[in-house]
């Protein structure tokens, strides 16, 4: 019978620094290279049984940062609930202050441009940080995408002001063992002792953090990666001096740095998740873009916000709308309502009500027989009513899209579209 692993209670289901744990005997260098543990960026652990998703990434990357450092664009949304936004093998995207000079770390992807605030904020938790009205726009530096060790000592918090806190595990606003109720917390800011820096004039914005009440891991119970559960409360990085909440860009401020900061298809996946689930409206999406107008990036955001459908289903199913229409084809209309002679209504995937053309995306689950009954049945019955409909599988789309865009171009040339 193989022994049992050797986990001390302090660092259970947590993530911590390796050199704190081993200077306070928690545990050897030995057992810190065991199998109980799961290496995740430089002098950074976490438990073998946590779930290895892109939170525990971004836990791990608030070691390795000074305070008042966001987590932001994919991450931040990640983080809200969209969980293709990033996964276990993406890079943590982060913003902050240009002040904080922070330099290169592997894994992690320094941002120093957030969105400025828009006049009339729609939603009521999201705040950023204004320049003074006589400030100059400020100017964007390089993202910085880390491919080796800084030469720094491994504690990231060096970096930060001298008042910062410089321990890996910095306090919260309250302790671990008693959580802040949501009612006490401020509408729109964090609590008064939060590590955030004011930024200076001509200075690179940065939004303020959305902050929830820090979560008490229970040892021996596993926990959760429900999207539901990410909503409610952010992950925390607990440790032997205590937890710390992980801050975020807030969910409109995310999907601005996702719009100017992601390949447009992928960014525009994520902002259509964000319209789906109504974690954003049109409203704040213009509001955003107006306010950033003619900063670094504002065009950029503008155009992604305008291609974005609250109407997608799933992300392959944007991917396919956004490429196609980067094809140089007209724009499809998600879920557009087809009355049947029978008073059933059907809604394609993608369509061109015009021209009567549809594509329908059959994902892996469109294998499954009693769903393929379902498909041919659905497919009959749109013919019947005079449609032209493309079906289109993952391999296609990935493996075979100009194949694909000259059929979607032909049967829309034969239903008299002309480019």
């Amino acid at each position: 019978m193989p022994p049992s692993p050797y986990r001390p209670a302090a660092l259970a289901w947590q993530v911590f620094r390796g050199s704190e744990a081993i200077r306070d005997r928690l545990i050897t260098r030995h057992q810190l290279r065991g199998a109980s543990w799961v290496r995740l960026m430089h002098d950074v652990y976490a438990d073998a049984r946590l779930d290895r998703d892109h939170e525990l990434l971004c836990r791990a990357a608030s070691l390795r940062l000074p305070p008042g450092v966001l987590m932001a664009g994919p991450s931040a949304a990640y983080l809200h609930g969209i969980e293709h936004a990033a996964t276990f093998t993406d890079e943590v995207h982060v913003l902050a202050p240009m002040q904080f000079r922070l330099g290169s770390q592997r894994g992690i992807r320094v941002h120093t441009l957030g969105p400025r605030q828009p006049p009339q904020p729609t939603m009521e938790i999201e705040q950023w940080f204004a320049l003074p009205p006589d400030s100059p726009p400020p100017q964007d530096s390089t993202s910085k995408t880390a491919h080796r060790e800084p030469s720094t000592p491994a504690s990231a918090s060096t970096a930060a002001p001298a008042s910062a806190p410089s321990t890996a595990y910095a306090s919260a606003a309250a302790p671990a063992s008693a959580p802040i109720p949501t009612s006490a917390l401020p509408p729109t800011t964090a609590p008064a002792n939060a590590p955030v820096p004011t930024p200076t004039p001509g200075a690179a914005l940065t939004p303020a953090p959305v902050l929830a009440p820090a979560a008490t891991p229970i040892p021996g119970a596993r926990p959760t990666s429900a999207i539901a559960e990410r909503a409610r409360r952010p992950a925390t990085i607990a440790g032997s001096a205590g937890s710390q909440p992980l801050l975020r860009s807030s969910v409109i401020c995310s999907a601005w740095e996702c719009a100017v900061w992601l390949e447009p298809v992928q960014a525009v996946g994520i902002i259509d998740a964000m319209l789906r689930q109504k974690l954003v409206d049109r409203a704040g999406l213009e509001a955003v873009a107006r306010a950033n107008t003619g900063r670094p990036g504002g065009r950029r955001a503008e155009w992604v916000f305008g291609l974005a459908d609250a109407g997608a289903q799933s992300p392959p199913e944007s991917q396919l709308r956004v490429r196609l229409i980067l094809a140089g084809l007209p724009r499809p209309v998600t879920q557009h309502p087809v009355l049947l002679a029978t008073g059933r209504i059907l809604h394609p995937d993608l369509s061109w009500p015009e021209y009567r053309v549809a594509v329908e995306y059959d994902g892996h689950w469109h294998s499954d027989p009693d769903q393929i009954h379902l498909d041919r049945q659905r497919l009959n019955l749109l013919v019947t009513a005079g449609w032209r409909v493309l079906h289109v599988t993952s391999r296609r789309l990935h493996r075979d899209f100009p194949g694909l865009v000259r059929e979607v171009r032909t049967a829309l040339a034969a239903a008299g579209w002309h480019r």
